[in-house]
């Protein structure tokens, strides 16, 4: 950061420690990334230049990059190509890039022209400047500097996203080396407005351990007014800083332009006139300069926040002593600031923008078509399309917009930014309709370039954008274009509506598609419409169709040698076949479709047969057996880059679902953090089961939160899925029966709709967890004699039993239910009989015998149950023996609400017995001996050298195996059964 100031640092000392406290850690070896917030000219670059200047005072290498606002153009990956290009240019940094060809696209390894990469590389490019970074940091230690977030494009936004959570911020594995880097990134609080993008990062980010927010605040008076008087080098009327003071209301920026904007006398000061707006104050400085250099600041505001020499010089066409001097006399003023290469900035936004603001409509577009004939010269960087698309459009040169914003689109393709490639290829559809078809470029014809806009929209994880974008590229094409375009289109848009679930939708289309080409002669295309239709008409329930038009599609693709068709359609045979993927013959099949499609190099149908593989396992109650078939597929996407594609994000969400029913819950909630980084806005259900251990470990408004942000969005049914889940969940766990029921019935009707009228396996689950609720209201109804309100409650009981045993029979797409689905079934069974006529031993046990396939949380929910009828049956020995079996489970969950409830019935039902107590431990014993003394959690902490907290849980753990309501009591029973013996005093 190349920027000094002529005045000394105010008001700003315990930000700036903290700024240099991070940088400490830094260079010890502890990453650390702050976000810079506050509002324009608060004084955001300043407090960053300061810790540069610390940074590199004390051996870091500082490296800068510069976010810059050209409206609705994209510059992908702008900050860290600047970031990038500097670390390249440094000789003892440049060596570490060889290891590293992906970030060559960002540095200008991919300027030619040439393929587009895989979609995938994105990834690979987000590893390799990781990567990269963690290297660079090994040979220096290093601060990079993020200017002006808030105008970063979403790529940008993705990189650092990934870098911070998931990247360098990392820290490396046991006895490797440290990692000394800091990150500092600054943003416009004031321009955050509520739909802002960065906003969800902000919120993300701040999340994270390794990352810290700073709010920069306006200065206060005093500080002001010394900055105010350190600004002069003579002194300043009292009545002028007041009055300065006020106006700039603890804004320096705001401050520095006001005092700049007075008389050079002192007389007369006290008595100007302020201007009444900021931008007028920005003015009356700029026009006391001459009119050269007026005329150089209104060339280069074009430009934008900054501008190189060289593009800046042939723009403004002056003689280069008179620029030079021009240039002088605004770097003095303090209005640019020179760059290191060979560039100039405003010294802030504020005043770029009062510039262009104030130019005549005739001078901006005269100058902005200045600009995009400069930048269509030869030698531009690619990356300059995307600029010269802006200036090509505000100097309305149309043609010469859409030419640029294809080459910029191409640009975006080239270096993994799909949100900026759609971006470009929506201006250019736009465009297309304006332009003259003599003016325009070679680019194919709409529907094709639309079908490419849709493309980019589904790799950039918006399927409902992409969706939109197909059902305008079947517009498009019309009654005129040639059948083989028009089914594709029609397939094409199957395939996104499946993604978003309108299934009667995708069926409609696939039909049509699949009636536009015929079978014969044989055709890839057919095929592949084929293979759609399969999907989409199983998804309506509308099998025997789905397994005709398969077989027959399998043998066109034998014939044709498509082999990667010919494993599509082999997995959607085995799907269709009930229960085939639970077989062994059945994954040897799709085993079989894996390899066809390995083969051929289709990654993504290599994922579905992987998928499928996982789904079978999962389906039979092989949890085991799931987890590598997950980890095939998850690393094969890692390795694409294709971490949210369909299958992959389905594969996420079955990793996640399994380590949760696992009892795997740190693993799970870990995954969910750091999968975050990359998940498109409809593949947040892939992390979603983490939400089920939020609510199981007591976290109830985080988990509610969660659950009703899955909605927020446009619907998704593996979202409204896990939502259900979450909120009849949480509705029973508050006891609020009436809300819960009401939930279900609810999130039942909705995810039936959606399936075509196919009640969902999940209808189970939802019916045991509300008929929960409605089990305790029956009880409690009972306790306090409201016999109506017990039958009515046990009415509906048998009204949610009823609809578990449907669904359960008729079963999803015809299969029967696996473990998972019998074990929810039978603690529906359970729920019920509780409801009507109280607990039922035999009942609870048949549903801990189903749950104990290999969910240890459901089971040690059924053996509370169970405990609570064997202690009705004065089963006293079982009871214990179940009961303590469930505390067990929930304290290695960290299910708090579970193991409260828990400790409430072994206190209640008296059940602790002399083999259970022996279960203390060391730990335990020792605080058990403390109590015995009448010490204090305190003083029971200082002497074992604990936390009073940790005291806490050890006195509250041990009251439960004691079935102690009290200390005194705990220690009344510790006396009676020996765990202690009574202190006997020494003579005297």
């Amino acid at each position: 950061m190349a920027q000094t100031f002529d005045t000394p640092f105010i008001g700003r000392a315990d930000e700036l420690a903290r700024l240099t406290g991070v940088l400490e850690r830094a260079a010890a070896g502890d990453p650390r990334a702050v976000l810079v917030a506050g509002d324009a000219g608060v004084g955001k670059t300043r407090a960053l230049t300061e810790a540069a200047a610390h940074a590199v005072a004390t051996g870091l290498t500082v490296l800068t990059g510069h976010c810059v606002d050209l409206g609705d153009v994209g510059l992908p990956y702008l900050p860290f190509t600047e970031i990038l290009g500097a670390a390249a240019a440094d000789d003892r940094l440049a060596p570490a890039f060889a290891a590293y060809p992906a970030v060559d696209r960002l540095i200008g390894g991919a300027s030619g022209a040439g393929p587009a990469p895989d979609p995938g590389s994105r990834l690979q490019l987000f590893e390799g400047v990781a990567g990269l970074l963690a290297d660079l940091a090994d040979l220096a230690p290093l601060l990079l500097v993020v200017e002006d977030l808030h105008w970063a494009d979403q790529s940008s936004r993705d990189l650092l996203r990934f870098l911070l959570s998931r990247g360098v911020l990392q820290r490396p594995a046991p006895g490797g080396p440290r990692r000394r880097l800091a990150v500092f990134a600054s943003y416009r609080a004031d321009d955050l407005h509520r739909r802002h993008p960065l906003r969800p990062l902000l919120a993300e980010l701040i999340r994270l351990p390794a990352v810290d927010r700073l709010d920069l605040r306006p200065m206060a008076d005093a500080d002001m007014a010394r900055l105010v008087r350190a600004r002069r080098t003579g002194p300043v009327p009292d009545g002028t800083v007041r009055r300065i003071v006020d106006r700039a209301e603890g804004n320096a920026f705001y401050a520095e332009e006001l005092l700049a904007a007075l008389p050079g006398d002192d007389e007369g000061a006290d008595s100007l006139s302020m201007p009444s707006g900021l931008a007028d104050v920005l003015l009356i400085r700029i026009e006391q300069l001459t009119e050269t250099a007026q005329q150089v600041l209104r060339t280069a505001a074009v430009a934008g926040r900054r501008v190189g020499h060289e593009l800046l010089r042939a723009a403004v066409q002056l003689p280069e002593e008179e620029l030079e001097s021009a240039l002088r006399e605004a770097v003095g003023r303090q209005l640019l600031v020179p760059g290191d290469d060979a560039t100039y900035s405003f010294r802030h936004a504020l005043t770029r923008e009062a510039v262009y603001a104030d130019l005549l409509p005739g001078e901006r577009v005269r100058l902005h078509g200045r600009f995009a004939a400069l930048l269509a010269g030869e030698g531009r960087s690619p990356q300059s399309a995307a600029e010269r698309a802006h200036h090509s459009r505000e100097s309305h040169d149309l043609a010469d917009a859409l030419a640029a914003s294809l080459e910029a689109a191409d640009h975006a393709q080239r270096v993994g930014a799909p949100a900026e490639e759609l971006r470009h290829l929506e201006a250019a559809l736009e465009l297309l309709a304006v332009v003259d078809p003599s003016a325009r470029p070679d680019a194919g014809d709409t529907t094709t370039l639309t079908l490419r806009a849709s493309a980019a929209a589904a790799r950039a994880g918006d399927p409902h954008r992409a969706v939109q974008l197909t059902r305008s590229a079947l517009a498009r094409a019309g009654s005129d274009a040639d059948s083989e375009l028009a089914a594709r289109v029609r397939y094409t848009l199957a395939g996104n509506l499946i993604r978003i679930d309108h299934l009667e939708a995708a069926f409609t289309y696939s039909s049509e598609a699949l009636a536009l080409i015929p079978a014969e002669p044989p055709s890839g295309t057919w095929v592949w419409a084929a293979a759609t239709h399969v999907l989409t008409a199983r998804h309506v329930g509308r099998n025997e169709d789905a397994e005709r038009v398969a077989r027959q599609a399998l043998d066109v693709a034998e014939r044709l040698e498509l082999a990667d068709a010919q494993a599509d359609l082999m997995i959607s045979l085995v799907v269709l076949e009930a229960n085939n993927r639970r077989t062994q013959q059945g994954r040897d099949r799709l085993l079989s479709a894996r390899e066809l499609a390995g083969a051929a190099g289709n990654l993504g149908v290599e994922m579905r047969a992987l998928y499928n593989l996982a789904v079978g396992c999962y389906e039979s109650g092989d949890l085991d057996g799931c987890l590598p078939w997950l980890t095939d597929g998850l690393d094969l996407a890692r390795r694409a880059g294709l971490l949210t594609s369909p299958y992959a994000l389905e594969l996420r969400y079955l990793q996640s679902l399994l380590l949760y029913t696992l009892g795997r819950w740190d693993e799970c909630a870990r995954a969910a953090a750091a999968d975050t980084e990359l998940l498109p806005p409809a593949g947040g259900f892939a992390i979603a089961p983490a939400l089920y251990v939020a609510l199981a470990r007591g976290e109830y408004d985080a988990a509610v939160t969660g659950a009703r942000g899955l909605l927020d969005q446009h619907f998704d049914w593996m979202a409204a899925l896990v939502a259900a889940i979450v909120l009849t969940d949480a509705a029973a766990l508050r006891g609020a029966a009436e809300d819960c029921v009401r939930q279900m019935r609810a999130s039942v009707d909705s995810l039936t709709d959606v399936a075509g009228g196919a009640r969902p396996d999940v209808v189970v689950r939802l019916a045991a967890l509300a008929l929960a609720a409605v089990a305790d209201a029956a009880e409690e109804a009972r306790l306090s004699g409201d016999t109506a309100g017990a039958d009515r409650w046990a009415g509906t009981a048998t009204e949610l039993v009823e609809l578990a045993r449907d669904t359960a029979a008729h079963g999803e797409d015809g299969t029967e239910q696996g473990p998972e689905g019998l074990a929810w079934l039978a603690r529906a069974e359970a729920e019920r009989i509780r409801a009507a006529t109280g607990p039922d031993v035999a009942a609870w046990e048949r549903a801990v015998t189903a749950f104990d396939y290999g969910d240890p949380y459901e089971l040690a929910r059924c053996q509370r149950r169970l405990a609570e009828a064997l202690l009705t049956d004065d089963r006293r020995e079982e009871a214990t023996e179940q009961a303590y079996a469930a505390r067990d489970t929930a304290v290695r969950l960290g299910a708090e609400p579970l193991r409260a409830a828990l400790d409430t019935l072994i206190r209640r039902g008296r059940l602790a017995a002399g083999d259970r107590i022996a279960a203390l431990t060391a730990r335990e014993s020792d605080v058990l001996r403390l109590l015995g003394r009448g010490r204090t959690n305190r003083q029971i902490g200082e002497e074992l050298f604990i936390s009073g907290k940790t005291a806490s849980v050890h006195v509250s753990n041990i009251l439960a195996k004691l079935g102690a309501a009290s200390r005194t009591e705990a220690v009344g029973i510790a006396y009676r059964e020996g765990l202690i013996e009574p202190e006997t005093s020494a003579s005297g």
